[in-house]
């Protein structure tokens, strides 16, 4: 049966493995495709709400370097989930979790079950972008490194180069 796969939790991106320390001691693929490391464009037709999920999220996902050129559609999924979730949320704090039926029997609202699936792909992305706590638990971020006030100075005034050429 060539080409049929095992099943298994899908591979996580070497950049957050990286960040996570590596935990398994697996090697490292050192040939996985690198995409560019630029700020994605914010689609035009998200919802309201996914548009300020996206403004909240897209800078500190940039600053950790966990963004990059192609993740632009993933993204958009994940903030369009998280605006229905709030949309589903928002009508159940108003009408509540039930509704009756015209023959008198209280039923779920659809919301409910919105509300449920929008929260579950909501979590699926968030993982895949380490966005939760558990998530961020298993990163590691290198600190930046102070600045050395000298060496700014020598660069400032063009003598680190000259030095390093000589």
């Amino acid at each position: 049966m060539g080409g049929v796969g095992v099943a298994g939790p899908a591979p996580k991106p070497t950049r957050l493995r990286l960040l996570q320390g590596n935990p398994g001691k697996r090697p490292v693929n050192e040939h996985e495709p690198q995409p560019k490391a630029e700020l994605p464009t914010r689609p035009g037709w998200l919802l309201t709400e996914a548009k300020r999920e996206w403004s909240r999220i897209v800078p500190e996902l940039q600053r950790l370097g966990l963004l990059t050129l192609v993740d632009r559609a993933a993204l958009a999924n994940y903030c369009q989930w998280w605006a229905r979730y709030v949309q589903a949320e928002r009508i159940l704090r108003e009408k509540g979790l039930t509704f009756l039926t015209p023959k008198g029997y209280e039923q779920q609202r659809p919301e409910v079950a919105i509300s449920h699936k929008a929260a579950a792909m909501c979590r699926a992305f968030m993982s895949e972008f380490g966005l939760t706590p558990s998530a961020r638990s298993r990163l590691s971020v290198e600190q930046p490194q102070e600045a050395d006030p000298f060496a700014e100075f020598l660069a400032k005034s063009g003598q680190l180069t000259k030095a390093a050429n000589e």
